[in-house]
Parts: C-alpha cells; structure tokens; sequence
C-alpha cells in the first residue's frame, strides 16, 4: 500500500511531460486567442477577463470526469509599452479600467495553465497594428527592441543547457565535455548583456528565471538578470528540471520603478496565519479553493469589491503574496518574453513558448559582432532525434545568417 500511495512527478515519469505537455498546448491556443483580441482601443480589462474565459473553457475540455486538479497556472495579463510585471486590471477601478491598446504600441501578454499541478506559463511581446509598422514591419528602435529580446532569450536557453548534454562521439570526449564548468550566472549576464547592447538596448533589472515543481512556479533555484544591489540568483539548470525562462530587455536603461496602479495579481503561500476578520478568511478559502498556489487576478475572484478588502489582510499576514506593478525607470518601451523548458539528456524542450519570430520583418543596421555569442547561438538547444519539423518554412535562421542576408538587402538597395 505505501508504494501505491508514493508517485514519482519527476520527469522520469512520462505522465509527468505528457500534463506539461497538455497544459503548454492550451496555453498555446489561449496566447493565439489572445493576440487576436489585441488591436487598436481595445480596453486591456475586457481582453484579461475573455482571455481567462478561453482558459477556463479549454481547461474544461481535458481530464473530464477524472479526479484531478487543473485550472489556472497564470491569469491573462496585457502590459503596455513601459510596464515590466505582468497586468492585470479590475472592472471596478473605472481609471484603469477605461485603459486602451494604442496604435504601435508594444504590449506583453501572459497567461498559462495547470494540470495536475504542472503549469506551463508562455509571454510573447507583439506591436499593436498601426501605419508605422503596416504589412508587419518593424523599423528601427522597435525592430531593435525585438531583436534583443528574442537573440538574448536564444542565448539565454543555450546557456542554461547543461555541460556536455548534446555532445556526441567517444566516451572520452563526452566526459571531456560533461567535465567543463557551467557557465555562472556572472558569465550568462555578461554575455547577454553584449547581445542587448548590440541593439543599444539593456537587460531589465532582476527578469528572474525560475525552477518550476509540481504547484510551485517558485522552486529553490533562480537565475537573476542584470541583479540589482544586494540580489543574487541561486543554483543552476539540470538535467530533470523544469524551468519558466524569462527575458526582459528595455529601450532605456533598464532600471525599474514601482508604479501607483493598484496590485491585483496575487499568490498563496505555504505560511499560516490566524486571519481574524471574516472578508479575509472568505477571500483565503475561496483562493485555495480556485487556484491553490497559483497566480490569480482579484478579478477573477467572485466579488471584485470584496476581494480588495479582504485581500488586504491574507498580504498583511504574508498567507498571500502581492505582486507589486513595475515599470521601467525611464518610461521606456519593454519587451518581455517566458518559456516553460524542460531538460533531458536531450538538450531543452521548449514545452510553452511565444511563436517564433520572421526575423525578415525586424528592419535595422544593427546587429550581432561579438564571435563567442555568435558561435553559442549557431549551437542546437537539442539534439535531433529523427522527429521531422512540421513546418520547415518557420524554422529560424541563425543570427550570422539573418544578418548577412539583411546585409545583401542593403546592398542591392543601394
């Protein structure tokens, strides 16, 4: 009876990446849904609360009739141009609530679900249509912008890989190969740092990656982006973990601020308190009765007006965690994405991630120079293992490629 009650939700356990699996592929369809709503005066509330309405719906679909926990991984966020954190507006603050999408504007959307206590959580960055970037172009600091963003997080993914995974020939090479250092999270930072910098742009103060559990998005482990004074990561990326991947790039230095919006996204946390007014012990069951230990808007909750009172004292005595609204320092543009990674023997498996770019459209005389991040990019996150690609006309091209063919276009322009 007792190795009955015991499951193995490591990845070792193929019921494990098949929940990860399912969980990506509705928060896959829920991004697509999502950034089609994004256009010009679309008010940022109603595009959350119909956001979570597909969520809810797809997470429907799955698991039926089976006794199994599921739901939210992460509420639908629409963020503007300079906010850094993931937002989330509620219907009764009439100010905020009125916000609208602006023509050529660049927003973060961010959302993802759970099954069985594996989430996987996906960000992307889009531009809001306009006649500056019509027929999808995006000319300079905008396509700058995205191309820092998207060639960091490359890097980023084949920094975390750790060493010797994808090595093939001899033992003795292999063990060659597994035997060399990782790289610490001070080199990860530098050598982002060169690939933002191409682009003239900056890393976002503290973009923390985190080592994903079963209903938990917060494990022991961190990597920290440009760590402001005084914050350090901890641990690095192993073979069996999951990790939710997160890059933040800015227009201006990078630097952040706490913004005056009210915070509405929130989380459980494993510490009791004897909450003693009765709106705060309602707010608390029905939280660990939705979501468990999950991010969730206040709007999502039954009573909206209750909620924000009752929310006060579960943050008070810390049985919630408030997530402050962040913005950038200089007001500048932010472009953020998230993956939820696995890694294997295999390399990384990109389990949710923002769809790939067509780099043809990022319009700039920028670009990559540094040889030691050119020739970690030019690396495979994983090794191939015979599975065809279903769609061999998105693949990506490498960043050496992308810009010697930039580089012909100008030529033949001028």
């Amino acid at each position: 009876m007792a190795e009955e009650a015991h499951t193995d939700y490591s990845l070792n356990n193929p019921d494990t990446l098949t929940k990860y699996k399912q969980a990506a592929q509705i928060s896959h369809k829920a991004l697509e849904f999502v950034t089609g709503l994004c256009i010009e005066g679309a008010k940022i509330v109603d595009i959350c609360e119909r956001g979570d309405k597909f969520l809810e719906d797809e997470i429907a679909k799955v698991y039926k009739g089976k006794k199994i926990s599921k739901g939210f991984g992460h509420p639908t966020t629409v963020s503007p141009t300079s906010y850094v954190t993931p937002y989330t507006p509620l219907k009764t603050d009439a100010e905020e609530a009125a916000v609208e999408l602006k023509p050529a504007e660049v927003i973060k959307i961010q959302l993802g679900a759970q099954i069985d206590g594996f989430c996987a959580i996906v960000c992307d960055t889009i531009v809001i249509p306009s006649e500056k970037n019509e027929n999808d172009k995006h000319p300079g600091r905008e396509a700058e912008l995205l191309l820092a963003t998207h060639w960091a997080n490359e890097l980023l993914l084949r920094l975390m890989l750790p060493p010797g995974t994808l090595v093939t020939g001899t033992d003795d090479e292999k063990n060659k190969a597994a035997a060399q250092k990782p790289y610490t999270q001070a080199k990860i930072n530098q050598l982002l740092e060169k690939v933002v910098k191409s682009y003239d742009c900056s890393l976002v103060e503290n973009t923390t990656c985190w080592l994903f559990d079963r209903n938990e998005i917060e494990g022991k482990k961190k990597l920290i982006l440009a760590p402001g004074e005084g914050v350090k990561g901890e641990g690095l990326p192993e073979i069996g973990e999951v990790w939710g991947v997160e890059m933040g790039v800015s227009l201006g230095t990078g630097k952040v601020k706490t913004l005056n919006n009210r915070p509405t996204l929130h989380r459980r946390t494993t510490t009791t308190y004897g909450l003693k007014r009765p709106s705060s012990r309602a707010t608390l069951s029905e939280v660990v009765k939705k979501f468990g230990t999950f991010p969730f808007s206040l709007r999502q909750l039954e009573d909206e007006r209750a909620a924000k009172v009752g929310v006060v004292e579960c943050v008070r005595g810390n049985v919630l965690r408030q997530y402050e609204v962040v913005g950038d320092k200089d007001n500048a543009p932010v472009a953020r994405l998230f993956s939820t990674v696995s890694i294997t023997k295999n390399g990384i498996t990109r389990l949710a991630a923002p769809p790939s770019p067509d780099l043809e459209q990022y319009k700039t005389d920028k670009k990559i120079t540094d040889e030691e991040v050119l020739k970690i990019l030019e690396q495979p996150i994983a090794k191939n293992t015979g599975a065809k690609s279903k769609n061999k006309k998105k693949k990506k091209k490498s960043a050496k490629k992308a810009d010697e063919e930039e580089e012909a276009e100008s030529s033949e322009e001028e």
